[in-house]
């Protein structure tokens, strides 16, 4: 499928954690265009960290270059302050993982439910 527009992605367990926080996919798109803008916290190699749901909640987001977005990770302040070096660095290299994949791989995993297109008025 050729995209022409940026796409907008999270995975399972994101969609999960949200539909439990009760962050809607609309509010999920405001963040990803705050994030679009720089309102996040760079934590190098396409991984951002943005706050959520009147800051309660916490999102990890993998970048593509303006591409694609990929919720990667939620969690409530409450539970965690932040993640951690390692689980860092792993966003990283899931980070590279995605700006390697080719559309006919983000079309399979679209197609098998391992992401969850958002943000797409279609």
């Amino acid at each position: 499928m050729q995209r022409d527009v940026r796409t907008d992605f999270q995975n399972g367990v994101v969609f999960q954690a949200a539909k439990k926080a009760r962050i809607s996919d609309r509010a999920l798109c405001k963040a990803i265009e705050q994030v679009a803008r720089g309102q996040a916290d760079d934590l190098g190699g396409g991984v951002f960290k943005k706050r959520l749901n009147d800051n309660m909640h916490r999102s990890i987001v993998l970048a593509k270059a303006g591409e694609y977005w990929v919720f990667a990770y939620l969690f409530a302040k409450k539970d965690r302050a932040n993640i951690d070096d390692d689980e860092l660095m792993a966003f990283r290299k899931l980070a590279e993982l995605y700006r390697r994949k080719t559309q006919a791989e983000l079309d399979a995993e679209i197609g098998t439910g391992a992401l969850l297109e958002i943000c797409n008025d279609d």
